[in-house]
């Protein structure tokens, strides 16, 4: 991808980029200093692309502050008072579940730390909250509030998210992050937790399978090198657990704390600045946030072209910030963020609290798995009138059900189940003996595995059922399947797990702890009945007009067959990303065969043939 840089010195932080090489502290400041603010934003947007396509998310949410009564006297906070305040407010949790609606997806929750509550309370509002709305996804606590909790009731940290987490709680929020820099932490937030308690709260959390968020308070008395060192902690840490969902960099409103920073609001430029380098630099982080809240609509809305790929959400009762000063509307409602994010030229695209989407708001919207394996139909992609938007299989099925998606290559089950509505395109994803990235992690041999739990990763829509092939059929044995949700999990409850994709291809070179044994589904099936597999096929829909279907097919034969002779080429980025060689990478793409020919047809039949023999109840479909 060309640029024209106006800034010398960033020529080689782009190589860099291009080839999927970590950016160091230097890098950083490099990037902090130049001028060409352009050509920044474009690098972010670069590596944007590759992780999420055109879709922005969003959420529909509801921030809960419970109290602003707390024993702290942080400096920067403008929200916090002391018991007896004229000002301080309690909210009963009768008061928090009559704020809240059926079609909310995230209940946000952080607040004070009184000191005269007990700890059930805090448990009882996440459980009173989980069982009258049980499709909502409570987001709760800060890692600051866990450690209060962990001191204060004399619980550890581990058995505080437990009892959270058997309440309801299903992720954290990354607030009390501030700036991982003692120096600053002395000087405004003395009483509150440094970075290594910080780290040990949501390292735990990660351990558990409660995925986080992280976050980063910028704008204030801390330097450009301080707020890097403060990504490049979260990058480290990300390598270590994989736990982390977003990073939201947060500007600091300074509102009546006492702290006046010189410039009192940070620029645009330097919030635009910080986005981008935080997609340049967290490498590893799935998503980065424009909190439009304390950006400003304005502002976040062109930092969708800056590095960030989320907006938050509607973010009902939000007090802490504004009680600081921020200028935003305190409520952006639903159809507003979609205008946005559609101006801003991208896929709106309405998520859960592990982002996987529910709902998208634009037209010729074509699904892309995002797996190196589909690398060869997307790298040489022309989109012309269609948007690309990542998603995994089993929620491409899903939104396809509903209308949204109008062409991909689907799971082969989805297809199935669709196949009335759905034109089948002559592309496919299928093996021809081994896959070594749908694979079953296991404790135990087959036979062995009779009435025992199987872990399922939440993308699978085919993997599933043909894991369920090779148990009842091949086997003669039953097991229950246990869906994961997306992000991080605790494996260790499971007597085998079935991971996909581009984690199973980590996985199967790097081992997962606890699982000695390792099988691929698809050399079993070859092993059985000589057949390659089909795991995903290229299908559009029927309604469509037919120059469009001849348009797409053309576009995807093209790209595939751009991309056949230079596997490695192609490949490399995303599997360094994985931490695959380049040789690695071309081994595993060769290994696919992704045009469809009769030899997959019959293997087709086959599968159909054996699913149908299965009881239909014993898997669910949607689980």
């Amino acid at each position: 991808m060309p640029l024209n840089f106006r800034d010398a010195l960033l020529l080689p932080i782009w190589d860099k980029v291009q080839q999927g090489d970590r950016l160091s502290l230097e890098d950083g400041l490099a990037l902090y200093n130049t001028n060409d603010i352009i050509s920044l934003g474009k690098m972010a947007h670069f590596v944007q692309q590759q992780k999420s396509g055109d879709a922005v998310y969003f959420v529909l949410n509801q921030k809960i502050e419970h109290t602003n009564i707390c024993i702290l006297s942080c400096k920067f906070c403008d929200f916090a008072v002391k018991k007896g305040n004229p000002d301080a407010y309690e909210m009963t949790t009768e008061d928090i579940l009559a704020t809240l609606t059926p079609e909310i997806a995230e209940v946000h929750i952080t607040g004070g730390m009184p000191a005269d509550w007990p700890w059930e309370r805090y448990v009882d509002i996440v459980r009173s909250i989980h069982e009258k709305f049980p499709h909502a996804d409570v987001k709760a606590y800060t890692a600051v509030e866990i450690d209060f909790f962990h001191k204060k009731f004399k619980l550890s940290i581990e058995e505080v998210l437990r009892q959270l987490k058997e309440a309801g709680l299903r992720t954290m929020p990354g607030g009390g992050a501030e700036v991982f820099s003692e120096r600053v932490r002395k000087l405004l937030f003395n009483q509150k937790i440094g970075a290594k308690t910080w780290f040990e709260v949501h390292k735990t959390a990660h351990r558990l399978g409660i995925p986080t968020n992280s976050t980063m308070l910028y704008g204030h008395v801390e330097t450009l090198e301080e707020r890097l060192i403060h990504m490049i902690k979260l990058r480290e840490a990300q390598d270590e657990t994989g736990g982390f969902l977003t990073f939201i960099p947060l500007a600091f409103q300074p509102g009546d704390t006492g702290i006046k920073p010189r410039n009192h609001f940070t620029s645009a430029i330097d919030d635009l600045k910080t986005i981008a380098i935080s997609r340049l630099m967290l490498d590893n982080f799935p998503h980065i946030k424009a909190y439009w809240v304390m950006l400003t609509e304005e502002v976040a809305s062109v930092a969708l072209n800056f590095g960030a790929d989320d907006m938050d959400g509607t973010v009902g009762y939000e007090r802490i910030a504004h009680d600081a000063g921020a200028t935003s509307p305190m409520k952006l409602a639903k159809d507003q963020i979609i205008k946005i994010i559609k101006d801003a030229g991208k896929i709106p695209v309405e998520r859960d609290v592990y982002y996987d989407p529910l709902n998208v708001y634009s037209d010729y919207v074509i699904g892309k798995i995002p797996y190196l394996n589909s690398v060869p139909f997307y790298h040489h992609f022309e989109k012309l009138q269609f948007k690309i938007l990542p998603i995994v299989p089993r929620r491409m099925g899903l939104l396809e059900e509903q209308g949204q998606i109008i062409a991909g290559p689907f799971s082969l089950m989805d297809y199935f189940r669709q196949e009335e509505q759905l034109e089948l395109l002559p592309f496919c994803i299928a093996t021809r003996d081994q896959v070594k990235s749908v694979m079953l992690f296991s404790k135990e041999g087959w036979l062995d595995l009779n009435g025992k739990t199987i872990g399922i990763t939440d993308e699978t829509a085919t993997s599933v059922h043909l894991l369920q092939v090779l148990l009842e059929k091949k086997y003669d044995v039953k097991a229950t399947f246990e869906r994961m949700h997306a992000g991080v999990n605790d494996y260790s409850k499971y007597d085998a797990v079935l991971l996909i994709g581009d984690e199973a291809l980590h996985r199967n070179k790097h081992g997962l702890a606890g699982f000695e044994l390792v099988f691929d589904l698809a050399k079993e099936w070859y092993d059985w009945k000589k057949m390659p597999f089909v795991f995903a096929v290229w299908a559009v829909k029927k309604s469509l007009p037919e120059e469009t279907k001849i348009e797409l097919d053309e576009i995807i034969g093209h790209s595939l067959s751009q991309s056949e002779p230079r596997y490695a080429d192609i490949g490399e980025l995303h599997g360094k990303q994985i931490g695959l060689s380049r040789n690695e990478v071309e081994e595993y793409l060769t290994g696919f065969n992704y045009r469809l020919g009769e030899r997959e047809r019959e293997a087709m039949r086959e599968f159909r043939k054996l699913i149908t023999e299965i009881e239909s109840n014993t898997v669910p479909y949607r689980s």
